[in-house]
């Protein structure tokens, strides 16, 4: 059980965008020492641990991969970051990860802060419109519209009108891309056929 400690931390602060200086200076142990005990180079103890589970906010069972007491709920624990809340939808290390991302109505539009990071992303608009900032491009998705594009282009969600916005996302490391079956009647763009 302890041996998946390594990879499931390093998956952890991945998929929140934490490096680790940022991580050793929230935690107060050395980079290197987090860089061994990701690697599984350092023996996890729980002097390393405890700090670890609080600067991440969740419970000490699921950095060790405790198992589950007998109870069939599914406890999800929301992450809050950049103003929106990450519902997490998967729970394995490493792979592609789901998540329910809810971006929050806003009374003023908000100035897109497009930023980038390793990865693939592959959204669906749930509910609300989707302000979708992809480079040079400036988008809006409508409910039931999907996007999908390389996490190392600048790009900032938010919403398109002030309200609400409730979206699927996967997201991967690079080379790690959503594979959906084509529709044999409609284009490789997403058009239909002439």
């Amino acid at each position: 059980m302890l041996d998946a400690v390594g990879p499931r931390l390093r998956a952890l602060r991945r998929d929140r965008g934490i490096t680790l200086a940022d991580l050793a200076a929230t935690t107060g142990v050395s980079q290197s020492t987090l860089s061994r005990l990701e690697s599984g180079k350092r023996r996890a103890t729980l002097e390393l641990l405890l700090p670890l589970a609080r600067a991440y906010d969740v419970p000490l069972d699921d950095l060790v991969g405790a198992p589950r007491t007998g109870d069939p709920r599914i406890h999800l624990k929301p992450i809050r970051r950049f103003g929106m809340t990450f519902i997490p939808l998967s729970r394995r290390p490493g792979g592609v990860h789901a998540f329910k991302m809810i971006i929050p109505a806003q009374p003023e539009p908000l100035e897109p802060t497009p930023q980038t990071h390793d990865g693939f992303e592959w959204l669906y608009v749930l509910n609300g419109r989707l302000r979708l900032v992809l480079g040079e491009r400036d988008l809006t998705l409508p409910p039931g519209e999907a996007a999908e594009f390389d996490t190392s282009l600048p790009h900032w969600l938010g919403s398109a009108d002030g309200g609400v916005v409730e979206l699927l996302i996967l997201f991967g490391l690079q080379g790690m891309r959503v594979h959906v079956r084509a529709d044999p009647h409609r284009s490789s763009h997403g058009g239909s056929r002439r």
